[in-house]
């Protein structure tokens, strides 16, 4: 009896759990849980451990909105939303200009919308026209003369805060997103909840979050539970009876009577709705003690899987209305939309692009979670600029290399390229490049594997050295593992970032000019960064190298990987940003910490994560025998 009851509170917690995450995120969807293989490690649970982490209900009994008809009118995505204005299924954002005055939050708004890929500056080519409401626009001011608006249809009426033009407005067939939406006038599957977000919330990067790894820690509340008035009742391990029952005499211990206040310091907090059945349903679960029987694995899965939807979704006002259009864009696109995993598994949907795939097994971060692995061939991308000499001694070493499945050489220099060309074992291919720094990051349509070796003209390595790099990265598919390293560090006395290219234990950064990455990374370089950054990049050459890393970084939060460079390479090549090397203009350049700051800034935070590891060949300068080595010519003098 004891065992069954226990079981029907365990079945009672998960429900609410499940109820609280579809009324505050209702635009997320339940990850399908994954098996664990038998016999593995046990221990602290590693990121969105599966197991710990397992879906409250299968796919197929998701409950499916059906056509409601709040806000005056019968309104839902198929008789409210002309979806052949979005061609190719791509979600083209307008976005219209202030009227009157605007507020700090609505001007983010703006901003983060006008540097997005979404963005087009023509609404004729719109899929979808976004009015951004502003709380101190006055009741005069709510209806601006939009020659678009045909009623509404394929408009987007967004508010980060309340505002009496919600109230007002002839809001028609347009959607609505808008924070902390009232039940009788929320529309599921058309309209958008958002949060209700801080004035001082940042437009982009945001606050990491403060998540230890051994956690919960002990001693602190087990539960905190939010009152109508705006204080808390916390209950302890150790409290047995139920916090909620007026009949039950307890503790109610410290009380925060300001509604602005902090969370308590409890292990979980529960902040229900504000009905008198509310008090009945949490005296209903007994939830103490399934709260305390719940493994610490658990909980820290829990608390993982929070941070990762704060990081990735709320911690700023730039990733807030992105995540607003990519719901969108998912519902435009229906059966190509993102699946669940990559909603709710790091990085994410808005670093998963839905253009470059939808199965995750084709994403780098995704390789070891699913079970896969990248295909076992590259292809060497060779950047040739000024002064545009043909690399031809760096084409035959890499068409050496045991994997290599193409060679395709980036003409951009402004002399022609050769009329002929050496044989090499694999194809080569010649591309026209336009130019420009960023020309090596585009998804070009002829390469053909998943990893990328980035290479430019003046670059020198050896066929060993390519083979035992590429089995490197396909150990670690979704990093930059590269030759050539670079470090930042914080400047005290400058107030800003600067970096060294000094020869240390200690990285950051792989150079381009040699290292191998997934292709994916050209589309997120191409599709995903502010246009601010790019032409950066392309305006301060010596920057691209900066911002790929910065990229790759920001997506998996994680450094780069170090392999052996032969140091009869090293002194022929020409030092780290300077100006009038291969690749660089002649005009001045901005100062190396002007680069990294100003990206810094694009970004929102600094990304870049530092390492010690440099991963070797086995036997590598062991005094043996060279025959029992592999990767014998790493050595050479």
């Amino acid at each position: 009896m004891q065992s069954w009851r226990r079981k029907s509170l365990w079945l009672a917690l998960s429900a609410s759990w499940l109820l609280i995450l579809l009324r505050v995120f209702p635009v997320l969807r339940l990850a399908e849980p994954a098996r664990r293989q038998a016999g593995g490690p046990q221990g602290w649970p590693r990121w969105l451990d599966a197991e710990l982490l397992q879906s409250f209900s299968q796919p197929g009994e998701l409950l499916e909105y059906g056509p409601q008809a709040p806000r005056g009118g019968r309104c839902y995505r198929e008789a409210c939303f002309d979806a052949s204005r979005c061609r190719g299924g791509s979600l083209k954002v307008f976005v219209y200009s202030a009227v009157g005055p605007i507020s700090e939050t609505p001007r983010k708004v703006l901003t983060s919308i006008e540097g997005s890929r979404y963005h087009t500056a023509s609404a004729a080519e719109a899929c979808l026209l976004v009015l951004v409401l502003s709380p101190d626009t006055p009741a005069g001011e709510c209806h601006p003369a939009l020659p678009q608006w045909d009623g509404g249809k394929n408009h987007l009426v967004l508010s980060l805060h309340p505002t009496p033009c919600l109230r007002i407005f002839q809001l028609g067939q347009a959607m609505v997103a808008e924070a902390s939406p009232t039940v009788d006038t929320f529309r599921p599957g058309f309209d958008v909840a958002l949060p209700l977000l801080p004035e001082a919330h940042p437009l982009r990067g945001g606050a990491l979050g403060q998540l230890q790894q051994h956690s919960p820690l002990p001693g602190v509340a087990l539960i905190a539970v939010a009152e109508e008035r705006g204080g808390w009742r916390l209950a302890r391990t150790n409290f047995s009876a139920c916090p909620w029952d007026g009949r039950c005499e307890q503790d109610h211990g410290p009380k925060q009577t300001h509604p602005r206040a902090t969370l308590p310091n409890a292990t979980f907090c529960l902040i229900p709705g504000h009905s008198p059945d509310a008090l009945h349903f949490l005296q209903a679960l007994q939830v103490l003690a399934a709260l305390q029987e719940m493994p610490l694995t658990r909980v820290l899965a829990l608390r993982q899987q929070a941070q990762f939807l704060w990081d990735a979704y709320f911690s700023s006002i730039e990733k807030v209305i992105h995540t607003t259009l990519e719901i969108i864009q998912d519902r435009i696109s229906g059966a190509s939309a993102h699946p669940s995993l990559l909603w709710n598994s790091p990085p994410g949907a808005l670093l998963a692009l839905s253009t470059f795939s939808t199965s995750p097994s084709d994403f780098p971060f995704y390789h070891l979670q699913q079970g896969s692995r990248p295909l076992g061939r590259f292809s060497a991308l060779i950047w040739v600029g000024a002064p545009g000499q043909p690399p031809l001694k760096l084409i035959q070493a890499v068409a050496g290399a045991q994997h290599c499945a193409q060679i395709l050489v980036l003409w951009s220099s402004k002399k022609p390229p050769p009329p002929r060309w050496p044989e090499t074992a694999v194809p080569l291919t010649v591309l026209d490049g336009h130019r420009k720094a960023s020309d090596r990051f585009l998804p070009h349509s002829a390469i053909d594997t998943d990893a990328i070796l980035s290479l430019d003209a003046h670059s020198s390595l050896s066929t060993s050295e390519v083979d035992f790099a590429f089995t490197v990265w396909q150990s670690f598919p979704e990093r930059m593992v590269g030759f050539l390293t670079w470090s930042h560090f914080w400047d005290e006395a400058q107030g800003g970032w600067g970096y060294t290219g000094e020869r240390t234990n200690e990285f950051s950064m792989v150079l381009t000019s040699a290292a191998f990455y997934h292709r994916y990374y050209h589309t997120l370089f191409t599709h995903s960064l502010p246009k601010a950054l790019r032409t950066l990049a392309d305006e301060s050459p010596p920057c691209v190298d900066v911002l790929m890393n910065f990229l790759v970084a920001a997506v998996t939060k994680l450094p780069p990987i170090k392999v052996p460079y032969g140091p009869w390479h090293q002194e022929a090549r020409p030092p780290p940003l300077a100006p009038g090397g291969p690749r660089f203009r002649a005009e001045p350049q901005p100062a190396a910490q002007d680069c990294l700051n100003q990206m810094a800034a694009g970004f929102g935070h600094m990304p870049l994560v530092s390492s010690r590891l440099r991963l070797d060949p086995v036997l590598f300068k062991d005094p043996v025998s060279v025959l029992r080595k592999k990767y014998r010519s790493l050595e050479k003098p």
